[in-house]
């Protein structure tokens, strides 16, 4: 198994990366995250502790619990402080220093892609690596265990729905799992009525009294509401912003209805304040296909994404330090080879530029108690608009019961309101023109770090779903192992 060690030295760090840069080539890899997100592409600390033993799944986050009225329980959970929200591993009295040792691989993260990487130097080539870990569990964003109160097995930072068109990826990922088919279907709560998401058929007849029965008839009245923009020659022209996208597939109804105030909600800037990356993701359908995906492989782990990295790190090769920061311990490191996970505007701190900009979420979690039913409707259900129908503001962007998924049962369920903000966890990298053109700058630094390729979601400012974020690991490994021989060469 792996060799899970929580760091006996750790320091407090008061400021933000000061004057210290990475020496000798290393190679960077920045995981991609694991969650998903409406009108979004969808979704790392303890007293120092040694352990040396495989991570548990079920783990539930420390609660601070308010008062239970009428059988409901609230609370708040601060997703910047993961230390009080996460797992606690068993612990032994192995004090053996980590860092005293050399390593083939050094990975920074142990989310999707660093789990990836040191699970294909073990396997395949029988490496050594020490994966270094700022938050106390393993599996990064799609870190889930069972919480205790319910028995209903939940996702600490947001929903996470496997889907992907990659056959190798998908071959991957079932040496780690078994899967269950399921193809997810959103709902959002759209002037007091449920609707599917993406826009079917269903949902402009529900909201607008229409009587649409074909694809050709949904055609048409796309083709009406859908608003056209020429350049100055009088030529059509690309969407320039996401609120021109919407425009452009959609109409002036729905996009008042549902995508601006949503993306305010979720972004705090209007969809013209957005690249048109943004809503571009967003499918309209002229079918009854309420699917929020449309990839041929869609499923859940049977056991929760937590086992996946239990068993994706246990071989003897890997050994995981959590609960450490890498800019207090870097210069203990002993490695051929560095992959890091972390934003590229940390790794330049010392630069003294501005911070990339990132929309975060803050989760309020809520149990019903007498409730062997559901809450809601769907597993996911938005909440666009800025008011409800009797004009009281909503101020969160969806509600997530975890009850649905995987047909789970309980005489009571659990739900999580959730919130974008601004701080905490970098989740979204937020696309205009002023963060694009900040980015640059830090690419072409990046360029110039020699022996260092910076990778992934939070080095390359852009969104990677789980599926893309476990083939660009597996691609890069494949690049950098090229000529290298496996463990039976």
């Amino acid at each position: 198994m792996h060799r899970l060690i929580r760091n006996p030295f750790r320091r407090n760090r008061d400021s933000a990366i000061n004057n210290r840069r990475l020496r000798g080539p290393i190679l960077l890899l920045v995981i991609g995250t694991c969650l998903l997100a409406y009108f979004s592409p969808p979704s790392d600390s303890t007293e120092p502790l040694i352990a040396a033993s495989k991570s548990k799944s079920k783990h539930p986050p420390a609660q601070v619990q308010l008062p239970i009225i009428k059988g409901v329980t609230v609370t708040k959970m601060d997703d910047t402080k993961p230390k009080e929200a996460a797992a606690k591993t068993t612990t032994t009295t192995d004090k053996e220093d980590p860092f005293s040792k050399e390593y083939d691989n050094c990975i920074i993260g142990a989310g999707l892609s660093g789990s990836v990487i040191a699970e294909n130097y073990a396997t395949k080539l029988g490496q050594t690596s020490l994966i270094i870990e700022k938050r106390n569990h393993i599996g990064g964003n799609c870190y889930d265990y069972t919480d205790q109160e319910t028995g209903i097995r939940v996702s600490l930072f947001g929903a996470h729905l496997f889907h992907t068109r990659h056959e190798r990826v998908w071959e991957y990922v079932q040496r780690f799992s078994e899967w269950v088919p399921y193809e997810h279907e959103v709902l959002g709560l759209v002037n007091g009525k449920h609707v599917p998401i993406p826009v079917t058929i269903d949902t402009v007849n529900t909201l607008f009294d229409e009587k649409i029965a074909s694809t050709e008839e949904m055609d048409e009245w796309l083709k009406k509401e859908q608003v056209t923009f020429y350049d100055e020659d009088g030529e059509e022209r690309e969407a320039e912003n996401s609120e021109e996208v919407a425009l452009m597939r959609v109409g002036q109804r729905l996009y008042d209805l549902m995508f601006k105030p949503y993306t305010f909600k979720q972004w705090a800037k209007y969809p013209a304040e957005l690249g048109p990356e943004v809503l571009s993701r967003i499918p309209v359908r002229n079918n009854h296909d309420g699917r929020y995906f449309s990839d041929p492989h869609q499923a859940l782990p049977k056991d929760g994404y937590t086992a996946i990295f239990d068993k994706m790190l246990s071989s003897p090769k890997i050994t995981v330090v959590t609960n450490t920061d890498y800019f207090e311990v870097r210069d203990k490191l002993k490695c051929k080879r560095l992959y890091y996970t972390g934003p590229v505007d940390s790794y330049f701190a010392d630069l003294g530029w501005a911070k990339l900009e990132y929309r975060s979420l803050s989760f309020e979690r809520v149990v019903k108690d007498n409730t062997p039913g559901y809450f809601q409707p769907a597993s996911v259900v938005n909440h666009p608009q800025a008011t409800d129908v009797d004009g009281k503001e909503v101020d969160f962007t969806r509600i997530v019961e975890y009850k649905h998924l995987l047909n789970q049962t309980s005489d009571k369920t659990i739900y999580f309101i959730e919130r974008s903000k601004d701080g905490g966890e970098p989740y979204y990298p937020v696309p205009n023109d002023e963060n694009n053109n900040l980015y640059k700058r830090y690419q072409e630094m990046a360029e110039k770090e020699e022996g260092v390729t910076f990778v992934g979601r939070l080095a390359n400012y852009k969104y990677f779903n789980m599926d893309d974020a476990i083939l660009n690991a597996l691609e890069l490994f494949d690049k950098d192992t090229k000529d290298m021989k496996t463990a039976t060469g």
